[in-house]
């Protein structure tokens, strides 16, 4: 028994593709081509940089708990606050 679809779910704005609809999509260098000029297509279609599948992450991903007043402050330094963090806690590691 299949279930009713939730109606707040429901995307009207986009909704499934159907058959139909992949029969009448074209790739997007064609309509973009159409739409906007020449050198702003151009650059919406060039690829752009990832480091790619192979490489690895240049940093690790963790969770570190600090008192509240600590993170304020660090946050309150500005931008690039946790490049900041870091710079020091690695000077700092033994």
């Amino acid at each position: 028994m299949s279930k009713r679809p939730d109606p707040e779910m429901i995307d009207t704005d986009n909704p499934e593709w159907t058959n139909e609809t992949f029969a009448r999509a074209r790739p997007a260098a064609e309509v973009l081509r159409e739409v906007f000029p020449t050198e702003l297509a151009a650059e919406m279609l060039k690829p752009k940089r990832t480091r790619g599948p192979g490489k690895r992450p240049s940093k690790a991903l963790t969770t570190l708990r600090l008192p509240p007043e600590t993170l304020e402050r660090w946050k309150a330094s500005g931008p690039g606050w946790q490049t900041r963090m870091a710079d020091l806690l690695s000077k700092r590691a033994p």
